[in-house]
């Protein structure tokens, strides 16, 4: 049993955490002389080892999506979800969503395809809550700060809110109140294209580079202000907005969140930072949820091919889910 949790650790603090990486940057600095002690220090000492660390687990992460997501090309996941009803439609939609893009803007186009498919409304939006909610990225990032535990829990509520929205979306009946750009599309039918393993390493590479040119500013923005809260932010401050003493933490947690736009590469160092500063987990959590799936940029794409009823509920249904997961996970944390 110790050598089990002995090997769960070391994945957990240098495979994962790379403490390796953390130790070699804090040697570094204080090899030409930088106080890694001091607040510009400190700041400096977490901004690099952040930036690397996410940077390298970005480029494995997309890479092996990546070259899982070759074998679920649009038409192939449609016909997928096509095959199931009721609530195993909405599974099986929101499973597909966790191998699909990292941000919520990136979603939307297979939406709208999958929406002018035919496909249930509730199964689509199903897939379009869990596609940036979770994805088998965040699974393994989330590993790296908070533990395997909380990782797994929080995909698995992810997916919870995603079949449970899309189901209370398509006993509502609101298939009128998608806008005609999508009622009016002919869907034609892409034959599958059979593709080599040496075709899908090439997809695999070019979905690194184009990913990684699209998120990495905003890798070094979320550093940046994690390295600021980190360093500068007085703890009490974090503490009495998002902490327990705060019953509304996670509601402001969420609020805040909604009108950012980032990925979840670019919120884990900002969580990472309020969690080393006294906010609660749930509140923590729940912000990394509402700035995924929930960003101003998203929402004013989804105007364009919903009408205000149905995007409202939406809005509503995702609000309400990530602040149910935030509180849940402030109660599990007394329990940890």
């Amino acid at each position: 049993m110790r050598i089990v949790q002995s090997v769960i650790l070391f994945l957990q603090d240098q495979v994962l955490g790379m403490q390796w990486l953390k130790d070699m940057f804090a040697a570094f600095l204080q090899a030409i002389g930088v106080d890694i002690q001091s607040r510009l220090g400190a700041s400096l000492h977490f901004f690099f080892y952040d930036v690397v660390k996410i940077t390298l687990l970005l480029y494995l992460l997309i890479f092996l999506i990546s070259y899982i997501q070759s074998y679920f090309p649009p038409e192939k996941s449609r016909s997928i979800a096509a095959r199931y009803h009721g609530i195993k439609a909405n599974l099986i939609s929101a499973l597909l969503g966790t191998v699909t893009p990292f941000c919520s803007c990136s979603s939307i186009p297979l939406f709208i395809g999958f929406t002018s498919a035919g496909l249930p409304l509730g199964v689509t939006f199903s897939f379009l809550i869990s596609s940036p909610m979770v994805d088998l990225g965040s699974l393994v990032l989330l590993m790296s700060i908070f533990g395997s535990e909380i990782a797994i829990l929080y995909v698995l509520l992810g997916l919870l809110v995603a079949i449970l929205g899309g189901a209370f979306i398509e006993k509502m009946h609101l298939e009128q109140q998608v806008e005609d750009i999508i009622s009016q599309a002919n869907c034609m039918a892409i034959h599958e294209v059979q593709l080599s393993r040496k075709d899908r390493l090439q997809y695999a590479k070019e979905q690194v580079k184009e990913t990684f040119q699209k998120v990495f500013p905003y890798i070094v923005v979320g550093v940046a202000l994690g390295a600021f809260i980190h360093n500068w932010i007085p703890k009490e401050w974090i503490t009495s907005l998002l902490g327990s003493h705060n019953p509304f933490g996670v509601i402001l947690a969420t609020i805040v969140g909604i009108p950012m736009y980032a990925d979840i590469f670019g919120t884990i160092p900002i969580a990472e930072a309020l969690l080393a500063k006294g906010a609660d987990l749930g509140s923590v959590l729940a912000f990394m949820m509402a700035v995924t799936t929930l960003s101003l940029p998203s929402l004013i794409m989804l105007r364009k091919v919903l009408k205000p009823k149905l995007l409202g509920v939406f809005i509503a249904i995702c609000t309400f889910g990530i602040i149910a997961v935030g509180y849940f996970f402030n109660i599990l944390q007394n329990f940890l």
